[in-house]
């Protein structure tokens, strides 16, 4: 039985993995021969002292951070989460550093687009260093902190904000789809310096564009010269590959005829399991066409006049196009509306000249919010003034996502500087316009607020007043409830995922995976049982999952034998007990829920089999039903 490795993805292991793919004869041993590799790369070796290069006191530090693995967990936590057992939305609590390390495994090629709105480095903003030994007991030291301001005068104020920003870009460029796309909003102060690190990190040829938006409608008197009115927008995309970004019009301009107004009739035929809800006029109104996410909006009901097959809808006039067309047509993402005056018509999709592409200026033209309806947008869902500052307006971040998203309406987005998960609220209002089914992921370091502090002063009172911690990410939490309430009263529809599951950023359920370097006597010791005594099952279960690569949303069946918990997870592709006394019986039940497509994976407490006999028989058991990926904890 092998035992579980407690670390995160080992992506300097990855990486000799990839490099071993392309030129085997380099790879010796597990280790890298330059000579060898100098010599397979011919005269593209760059040798002399004097080259182009961005660099700065700490960089290869901050390098090897984003590729040393982490040991640390997310722990579930259901009381602050929204219905946990339905939702695919993650919020996660703790450092970003180390969070995007752990999902790596678990998320690795999995996230279509990344919005972030970082630090801009004004002076004010909380810019912390790293540990490179120990950053959970780092983080969780430095948030409890009240001065931690990036301030000029510090000695090394860029050297601080590109330490901190370039491990994080690294792992992010790792979760990132083939075709996945990251958008930064940042300012004046380090614009340029993005800029670098991005063309190092993601190529300079995979640079898309740097928009500019308009984020305010008077603009402010930062200095005597100027009123600075404009933000930007740094948009990368992973690999160098043609991807299409859709702009405002992606849609021709009119409506277009789909049933022609004669005198004869043509029968609209839908699947036998549309969706159709009987109104007190007698009419019909048809909801999903076809399978998937294809469907038809239509935007008034309308009478059936063969009403006894439901399912076939006559209309007055002939189709301008076949069944087979439409159907075609659905795919492709054309809007189809129903106009009592007009008949069907269709807003159809143009993938050649029509296309616009998105501008580089985002202004109110293509109806962006700025920071004014930002500030109104946070007054409206908290009925206080204040309550968040600088936050960025809903329509920015929905129209980032419609630039990639008119055919992905199941994308997972990624802030992991969630601030008040304005991100979160547009990927569920944008869910709630087209029947999308995108889902977020947001992180945010729970930093404890100043009252002190002009700017946190009244998230800090607000909090205070409806009972939650005063703690920055508990304000993104409450937008999100409370937003989501607010589109379901407004759009009517009840099947829409507001909810969220919550984690939070800790040390390993388990002591050896999480050892006291100080006292690693004491460590050895405590060993003799493995799991902390303050952490749950469940706490281990997640943290699992984490280090086998399951994401945090995969199904989990709770199944009780005798009293004790089997975990089947993703329909008994694996299958866990973290139980005392496991016997063969418990085994036997474990073999009853495995999958009917694949041998599952079974993860077993190392500590709790009954006896060493049973533990031997457990084994042989599995093997004998074709189970050979048996790990313990």
């Amino acid at each position: 039985m092998e035992k579980l490795d407690g670390k995160s993805l080992d992506l300097v292991k990855t990486n000799i993995e990839a490099l071993k793919q392309l030129f085997p004869e380099v790879v010796t041993e597990g280790k890298i021969d330059f000579d060898k590799l100098k010599l397979v790369l011919g005269e593209e070796i760059e040798t002399r002292n004097e080259k182009y290069e961005f660099t700065w006191h700490g960089k290869t530090q901050a390098m090897k951070l984003a590729q040393t693995p982490s040991t640390g967990t997310l722990r579930p936590d259901k009381a602050s989460s929204k219905n946990w057992e339905t939702t695919e939305n993650l919020y996660i609590e703790g450092d970003n550093l180390e969070v995007l390390k752990l999902l790596q495994k678990s998320y690795f090629g999995k996230i279509k687009m990344i919005y972030i709105d970082p630090p801009y480095n004004t002076g004010k903003d909380f810019v912390y260093k790293d540990d490179f030994r120990d950053n959970i007991r780092n983080y969780k030291e430095i948030t409890q902190q009240m001065t931690k301001a990036n301030t000029e005068t510090n000695g090394r104020y860029h050297t601080d904000w590109l330490n901190m920003m370039y491990p994080r870009l690294k792992l992010a460029r790792n979760l990132l789809r083939e075709d996945g796309v990251i958008f930064i909003s940042i300012d004046d102060h380090e614009v340029a310096n993005l800029r670098k690190i991005c063309d190092e990190i993601f190529g300079e040829n995979n640079f898309i564009a740097q928009f500019t938006w308009v984020k305010k409608k008077k603009g402010s008197h930062l200095s005597q010269t100027i009123r600075n009115v404009t933000e930007y927008v740094i948009a990368y995309k992973k690999k160098d590959i043609n991807i299409e970004l859709f702009g405002e019009n992606a849609y021709s301009d009119k409506w277009q005829p789909l049933v022609k107004r004669t005198n004869s009739h043509k029968v609209l035929v839908f699947p036998a399991n549309s969706v159709q809800t009987t109104l007190q006029d007698g009419t019909y109104e048809a909801g999903i066409y076809g399978e998937g996410s294809t469907s038809v909006n239509f935007l008034e009901p309308f009478i059936v006049k063969n009403g006894l097959v439901i399912s076939k809808i006559t209309v007055d006039g002939p189709f301008v196009w076949t069944q087979n067309k439409l159907d075609e047509e659905l795919r492709l993402g054309t809007s189809v509306s129903l106009s009592s005056k007009f008949g069907f018509n269709v807003l159809k999709f143009d993938q050649e000249s029509k296309v616009k592409r998105p501008p580089t200026l985002l202004d109110n033209k293509l109806d962006i919010g700025t920071n004014e309806d930002a500030y109104e947008e946070c007054l409206t869902l908290f009925g206080e003034e204040g309550v968040v500052s600088y936050p960025k307006p809903v329509s920015l971040v929905k129209y980032l996502i419609n630039t990639l998203g008119y055919y992905d309406k199941d994308m997972i987005v990624l802030d992991f500087f969630a601030g008040s998960a304005a991100t979160a609220e547009a990927v569920m209002s944008l869910n709630a316009q087209d029947n999308g089914s995108r889902k977020f992921i947001m992180v945010q370091l729970d930093e404890f607020l100043d009252p002190s502090d002009d700017q946190q002063k009244k998230t800090f009172e607000y909090l205070k007043f409806i009972g939650k911690p005063p703690v920055l990410s508990e304000i993104g939490k409450e937008r999100i409830r409370r937003a989501g309430e607010k589109i379901i009263r407004e759009t009517g529809k009840t099947d829409l995922d507001i909810g969220f599951k919550v984690f939070k950023l800790d040390s390993s359920n388990i002591k050896e995976w999480d050892p006291d370097f100080d006292n690693l006597e004491q460590t050895l010791f405590d060993l003799q049982n493995n799991i902390k005594e303050d952490r749950t099952k469940e706490d281990l279960l997640y943290e699992i999952l984490l280090k086998i690569g399951l994401p945090l949303t995969v199904p989990i069946e709770e199944i009780d034998c005798r009293g004790k918990t089997i975990y089947n997870v993703a329909y008994g592709s694996v299958l866990i007990c973290l139980e005392d006394e496991i016997d063969l019986d418990l085994v036997q039940e474990m073999l009853k829920h495995r999958s009917e497509h694949m041998p599952p994976k079974v993860i077993l407490k190392e500590s709790g089999f009954m006896s060493d006999a049973v533990k031997t028989n457990a084994l042989q058991t599995l093997k004998k039903h074709g189970i050979t990926d048996v790990r313990s904890v």
